[in-house]
């Protein structure tokens, strides 16, 4: 395509936009719309996969070491834990470290077990942690097999029912933008189709002195291209103004706490470039299906 025609069809793109005034309103209203639900939507579910991620890192395997292991028997039971191949690390506790953890984590009352610090009844413990999350479940079942694995430890109920919840938010999380997109594709769809209806005149002059459907097509390609990146400004500037406002005012109050908010920067940053691409792909899309439908007829 000539330079002199590309040129052409931006020009012919941009006018477009105000000879339309109200139906320019109308697409970018709804692309607005949908783009800061999705938004919304994308901010939530990347601070709970966030979360999800961070309390799934804290999912770990303890083995615990029979009383009646030597020393050769450890190395024996470790090299067999490293061979593992969806285990990423495993840490070797004495019995010792694992007293003062456990007075530690008691507080005050743990200074009773200060007592078994001459004979401490405690095993060693090897903690292993998995590549993968997801696989501490069948990768424990492995290690219960193993000689000298006395107790194997990983909170088998709570570890499922997390896998569970993240997995089900995820995909909800997921299926509501997708839904998003969906909508918003429809309604721009549906918009410029409105569009076209009202000027059909001067399409089929257009066909009649000879242009093709891809000369036809290209304006209202671009067009769709300028509505659905107008349409994310606004989104953007709500969600970056937003999110800055209640990482700065909630982050603090969060803080130490269980769950805590991503950074705004390169949050927002992203997730801004992504409802850009967003909103151009649902531009293009529905300015494509309008036009198609229509030059078919």
């Amino acid at each position: 395509m000539k330079a002199r025609t590309v040129g052409r069809h931006l020009r012919e793109g941009v006018k477009s936009l105000g000879r339309n005034g109200w139906m320019t309103f109308a697409s970018v209203s709804a692309v607005t719309i949908t783009l800061l639900l999705v938004g919304v939507f994308l901010i939530l579910m990347l601070n709970l996969n966030n979360f999800a991620s961070s309390v799934e890192d804290d999912v770990e395997i303890r083995v615990h070491i029979d009383l009646a292991a030597k020393q050769a028997d450890k190395d024996a039971l470790r090299a067999k834990l490293e061979a593992l191949p969806k285990v990423s690390t495993v840490q070797y506790s004495s019995k010792d470290e694992e007293l003062k953890s456990l007075i530690k984590s008691l507080g005050e009352e743990g200074q009773a077990f200060k007592l078994f610090e001459q004979q401490n009844p405690l095993n060693d413990v090897f903690v292993v942690k998995t590549k993968n999350p997801q696989d501490t479940i069948a990768v424990a079942k492995q290690i219960e097999k193993f000689p000298y694995a006395a107790k194997v430890k990983y909170g088998e109920k709570q570890v499922q029912k997390l896998f569970k919840i993240v997995n089900v938010s995820r995909n909800i999380g997921l299926a509501l933008i997708i839904g998003l997109v969906f909508t918003a594709m429809f309604l721009i769809s549906n918009t410029i189709k409105i569009t076209i209806v009202a000027r059909r005149t001067e399409i089929e002059i257009m066909r009649l002195v000879g242009a093709t459907n891809s000369f036809i097509r290209w304006p209202f390609f671009l067009e769709g291209l300028f509505l659905g990146i107008l349409g994310s400004i606004i989104p953007i500037a709500v969600i970056i103004g937003s999110y800055s406002y209640l990482f700065d005012n909630v982050e603090t109050k969060l803080d130490g706490s269980f769950f805590e908010l991503m950074p705004t920067f390169p949050l927002t940053i992203q997730v801004s470039i992504l409802l850009v691409i967003i909103g151009a792909c649902i531009g293009m899309w529905g300015s494509m299906i309008s036009m198609r439908k229509f030059l078919q007829k």
